[in-house]
């Protein structure tokens, strides 16, 4: 950082991760939202689904309370997304030079985590995947995109480490 000119501001990383947290959280469950609904699957259906993870099948009976609950847990997830993504900036610096580069791959590896490990340890109901346009677009083509872009950029622009 230059400390003669200032006009410049330090680096903020709460505010990195914080707007990233928050533009990878309302993309990520909007695109899921927007792709399944298109297959008839309304919002509540969806939110309550994230609570499956914690809950099991119960969380379907829960109502708007079980919603809020999954909309609280997919914010957090995301948060900590952001949060994960600012601390590996600090040692890898190539994610912070190349945010879209690195918040493309990085999309895609929490697709597969939350897919292959999240998912299978918790509570949640998942059967088999079927490979719809819903599950491509709020899985493996949406997560570079709405998950993993948003918060490289977020964190690139608020949390960079200066040479």
């Amino acid at each position: 950082m230059n400390s003669t000119n200032p006009s410049q501001t330090p680096p903020k990383p709460w505010l990195g991760i914080i707007w990233g947290g928050l533009a990878c959280g309302i993309l990520d469950i909007t695109s899921a939202i927007v792709g399944y609904g298109f297959r008839g699957v309304p919002p509540i259906r969806i939110l309550q689904s994230v609570a499956a993870g914690a809950f099991g099948r119960d969380s379907f009976n829960g109502g708007a309370k079980t919603a809020a609950l999954g909309l609280f847990f997919h914010f957090l997830i995301a948060f900590t997304a952001a949060a994960v993504f600012y601390i590996a900036s600090r040692k890898i610096t190539f994610l912070t030079e190349h945010p879209v580069i690195s918040g493309l791959l990085y999309g895609e590896a929490i697709f597969l985590f939350m897919h292959f490990v999240v998912i299978p340890l918790s509570a949640s109901i998942q059967g088999p995947v079927t490979f719809s346009w819903a599950f491509l677009i709020a899985g493996p083509l949406g997560h570079p995109f709405f998950v993993g872009l948003p918060i490289s950029l977020a964190v690139s622009r608020f949390a960079k480490k200066e040479a």
